[in-house]
């Protein structure tokens, strides 16, 4: 898809009349499905006169170029393509990211970054190389070899901005994708030259038949994608199977080329607790269908913070083949893709809180896949508009007409492979009856004393160059704005021997990407990984599906210990998921959100509350934390 398209010459005609933009306006609302921002449509009227203007100077109005074209795999845009045939006879596109700033903040640090204003983007040349490999990885074939170059238009920097933009990709890959400045856009000392600059010398026009063949091609991963994740996948320590994980993943893996070879679209449920290796064995099931002949593998889920990591383990390759999935279905989902949900507990149902028929959205990527895997544990619902179940599966299977396999994980490698943590923490979270006071010895488990103590305990590991996070329940308000510096809005208070006690901190950061002024600061997606990450608080959305060494988990008085039962007060709570829910419906979610943040720590975790009964009842089961052995 893409917004507009034609000759150059009739474009920049076109974009110089304000009916045109307006017009702009209503399509890409009919195309793209939302409304451009003001920001973009004033980009627009700025930016697409300049590259217009430079491409005719250089004598280039004859050749094609299409303004906000669509990548559907990863959801981005390209603010222009210019469409050629390259001597060869070959398709030649080249990408032209747009660009109106003046200033620009960097740093050596992070050379792949800078900052405008307040917002921290990726480096132009980078996000120009990004493009450039998606329209190679996913766009060009043998039978339709694409050439693809790239580069940014600047039309309002001068020399010195080019030049401090330069520095953050020289000697990297980034570095071969051209920056153009304002004074690269003059066709001197020839029109000739220009077109070389912009990309496009020796280009002739291109039939209307190899453009539609373009424009008509699937974006599908290549073989060379593929064999390249693959290759990442299985040689990367951080998808390592352990022990049974191993059978498990064999297990999945038969049950998937079983579907296929039955040639019945089928749903393969794996269910398991916290540690039991969902997202290792999908990364692994992943890389093993890589390998496949014309597989168009994807491995979603609906955690952000989980893609973005995952993301950034995999690397470059993979772009649109790991993506988050929310409200719509990832674009080149076939009736050939196997996908792999993980994470499927946290599947969206908004907005029917109700429950009352199988979620739309996840019902249609399920329908449209020749075979679907869900990752499962149900008991890491914690929202009333997430969800779905084994049951609900199974229905909507049988409702399809879809074959169902079901596999069980069972073996634990979180919690330093503590079955009997687990097991203890299931019960201690159950709605009422009593639970035996923790005497295991293969977890570090205890009872904080007062925030000063798991401070200095999350301290001491951190000193140590151990990963160790604070976390809560949603019960202090989280007003900080998108960007650092952060507000320190969870504030505890309690009685220390000196008299009344303040403790406060900030939730983590509700940024995507890391703020150039804030080096400390983790972005959201990596507080549970990154430096600086021990001096927030995370909340659930932020910590579930991540892992860490030593864990301390604060429970908000949204539940409380009443005699032997849990009793939940969702007017304590500061998430506006829960707004006008029963005391009753919350508990569950209450019981869920706890049993996640608890079961995070790989090796040690303590708990405190906030609420004098609750702390009472965990100083009954749980040693004191200055009384473990070796613990300060």
């Amino acid at each position: 898809m893409h917004l507009h398209g034609g000759r150059v010459a009739d474009v920049a005609r076109d974009v110089t009349q304000a009916a045109f933009i307006e017009a702009c306006e209503r399509r890409f609302l009919k195309v793209f499905g939302f409304a451009p921002s003001a920001d973009e449509v004033r980009s627009w009227r700025r930016s697409w006169p300049a590259l217009m203007s430079a491409l005719c100077s250089a004598g280039l109005g004859e050749l094609r170029v299409l303004l906000e074209f669509s990548l559907p795999a990863t959801g981005e845009r390209i603010d222009a393509l210019v469409i050629g045939e390259a001597p060869d006879g070959r398709l030649c596109t080249v990408v032209i990211e747009l660009k109106q700033w003046t200033t620009v903040q960097t740093s050596r640090f992070r050379p792949g970054m800078a900052k405008i204003g307040q917002r921290t983007v990726q480096h132009p040349a980078r996000q120009v190389r990004g493009y450039v490999r998606y329209l190679e990885d996913w766009v060009s074939r043998d039978e339709f070899s694409l050439w693809v170059r790239g580069l940014t238009v600047l039309h309002d920097a001068g020399p010195e901005l080019i030049g401090q933009l330069q520095e953050g990709v020289v000697g990297g890959a980034a570095g071969a994708f051209p920056l153009l400045g304002r004074d690269d856009l003059a066709a001197e000392p020839s029109r000739e030259a220009l077109a070389e600059r912009l990309g496009c010398a020796s280009l002739q026009p291109a039939s209307q038949e190899s453009v539609k063949v373009f424009l008509d091609a699937e974006h599908r991963p290549s073989p060379a994608l593929l064999a390249r994740a693959g290759q990442v996948i299985e040689g990367n320590d951080a998808f390592t199977l352990l022990g049974d994980q191993d059978l498990a993943l064999q297990e999945v893996w038969h049950a998937v080329k079983a579907s296929q070879e039955r040639g019945k679209r089928s749903t393969i449920v794996v269910t398991g607790g916290p540690g039991t290796g969902k997202t290792v064995i999908a990364c692994r099931l992943l890389g093993e269908l890589c390998r496949e002949a014309g597989a168009n593998p994807r491995l979603l889920s609906p955690s952000g913070t989980l893609t973005r990591q995952l993301q950034r383990t995999v690397g470059d390759t993979s772009r649109g083949l790991i993506a988050t999935f929310t409200d719509r279905i990832p674009a080149g989902v076939t009736a050939d893709s196997v996908v792999l949900l993980d994470e499927a507990h946290r599947s969206r149902t908004y907005p029917d809180h109700s429950r009352a028929a199988f979620p739309l959205t996840l019902g249609k990527l399920l329908n449209r896949a020749s075979v679907a895997v869900l990752f499962l544990d149900e008991q890491q619902i914690v929202r009333p508009t997430e969800g779905v179940t084994l049951d609900e599966l199974t229905e909507h299977a049988r409702d399809q007409d879809r074959y169902l396999g079901h596999i069980d994980l069972t073996t634990q490698f979180r919690c330093n492979g503590s079955s009997g943590y687990h097991r203890w923490i299931d019960q201690f979270l159950q709605p009422q009856g009593l639970t035996a006071p923790w005497s295991g010895s293969d977890y570090d488990l205890a009872v904080a004393g007062d925030p000063d103590q798991f401070t200095a305990w999350i301290g001491s590991h951190t000193d140590k160059g151990l990963t160790a996070r604070m976390t809560a329940g949603f019960c202090w308000p989280w007003e900080s704005p998108d960007t650092p510096p952060l507000r320190p809005e969870v504030e505890l208070t309690w009685s220390g021997p000196q008299g009344p006690r303040t403790w406060v901190r900030p939730w983590n950061a509700r940024m995507d990407t890391p703020d150039l002024d804030y080096p400390q600061v983790p972005a959201r997606p990596y507080w549970a990984t990154d430096e600086g990450g021990h001096e927030q608080v995370g909340c659930i959305y932020t910590a579930q599906g991540m892992e860490y060494a030593y864990n301390v988990v604060i429970i908000g008085k949204d539940l409380v210990r009443r005699g032997d039962k849990w009793v939940a007060q969702p007017e304590e709570s500061c998430d506006k998921a829960f707004k006008g829910i029963s005391p009753e419906r919350y508990l569950r979610f209450a019981l869920n959100t706890y049993r996640v943040l608890a079961t995070r720590g790989t090796r040690g975790t303590r708990l405190w509350s906030n609420d004098e009964q609750t702390q009472a009842h965990l100083e009954a089961l749980l040693p004191h934390h200055d009384r473990r052995p070796g613990q300060g």
